[in-house]
């Protein structure tokens, strides 16, 4: 098994499963206010975007610090419907797929020049491994955002990926 290809296979479904979750849910959900992490869901999940889409360019060759300043106005992007989320993360998840098809090595090391953090030998599967970390964490405080609005979030933990097909959205 390919560790980092199925952890991100993971991250895809459950991003699709907790955007499923929401298109449920009445549209509004996405902009309605909420004192947590963020300042709306949409906020969330624009960030959430922007990062997959920063780590998606240094994986294919973009310097950290470019990659970072061309994606931190998908922060503040936010769209007005679940379905373009859903179709935004489609598209991105497709670009990963073609992009895992064509690495023969995902432990082969690159050299990362985090401007937050400094330059550090890095495998393109701990990258991997950090976004996949990442997006759980923001999903985590979606669940929250959907509680804290009365709605119930969805499970979306690893260990259900197991035994699940992908979410169909």
């Amino acid at each position: 098994m390919n560790h980092p290809v199925q952890m991100y296979n993971y991250h895809a479904w459950a991003n699709q499963t907790i955007l499923s979750r929401i298109k449920e849910l009445p549209s509004s959900v996405l902009s309605q206010e909420v004192n947590s992490s963020f300042p709306t869901i949409a906020h969330a999940l624009s960030h959430i975007y922007a990062v997959d889409k920063m780590w998606y360019l240094v994986l294919t060759g973009t310097g950290m610090p470019e990659a970072l300043q061309a994606c931190i106005p998908l922060n503040s992007e936010l769209h007005g419907s679940v379905g373009e989320y859903i179709q935004c993360f489609n598209d991105l998840s497709a670009q990963y797929s073609e992009w895992f098809q064509g690495q023969d090595d995902l432990e082969q090391t690159v050299l990362l020049d985090n401007p937050f953090a400094g330059v550090r030998e890095t495998s393109l599967s701990e990258m991997v491994f950090h976004l996949v970390n990442h997006g759980t964490y923001h999903r985590g405080n979606v669940s929250t955002m959907l509680r804290q609005l009365g709605h119930a979030s969805i499970m979306n933990d690893y260990s259900l990926f197991w035994y699940q097909e992908p979410a169909q959205v």
